[in-house]
């Protein structure tokens, strides 16, 4: 898989159903928050995400935050899930997510990176040598900055939408 397409595409993260997971091996999920699973505004998970991962934990599925943002912003989201969580990441560089991984006892082939971008989420997930889901983001900023990103983005979709239409 090209460095900067992701392995699936999610219409939301709950697309990433347990059996999905258990069926492709996964036992570790590593995720962005904001904007892949609630908007910047929400500092809580929703009652969906809580849900989702109640499925994820029964099924036996750990879960780990990586993500850019801020301390207060990372452990106000996970307070009522208790995960490992890492602020300030730095992705896309890979440190935050194999230590994540370590402290999950994972391997690379039992561990998925979901985020919503691929300049950050996707390359970091392959710069850490694992698999990895992108989902669109739920509410984008309009910032020029973010507008430039995801307007590098679209041909690589374009590209990674044609290859799996040729492959269904």
């Amino acid at each position: 898989m090209p460095l900067l397409s992701p392995d699936f595409y999610f219409e939301t993260y709950a697309g990433a159903s347990a059996s999905f997971l258990k069926e492709q091996g996964i036992c570790a999920l590593v995720l962005d928050i904001d904007n892949t699973l609630e908007p910047y505004e929400n500092a809580r998970p929703s009652e969906g995400v809580l849900a989702w991962f109640s499925s994820l934990g029964e099924a036996g599925i750990r879960a780990a935050f990586v993500s850019n943002n801020n301390k207060e912003r990372v452990d106000t989201f996970n307070e009522s899930l208790g995960f490992i969580a890492y602020p300030k990441a730095k992705k896309p560089f890979a440190g935050k997510i194999k230590r994540a991984m370590r402290e999950m006892k994972v391997t690379k082939g039992e561990t998925l990176f979901m985020g919503d971008q691929i300049f950050t989420d996707v390359l970091a997930a392959r710069l850490a040598g694992i698999r990895c889901a992108l989902v669109p983001p739920i509410k984008d900023k309009t910032d020029a900055l973010t507008r430039f990103k995801r307007w590098l983005e679209r041909p690589i979709m374009k590209r990674y939408f044609r290859r799996k239409n040729k492959n269904v």
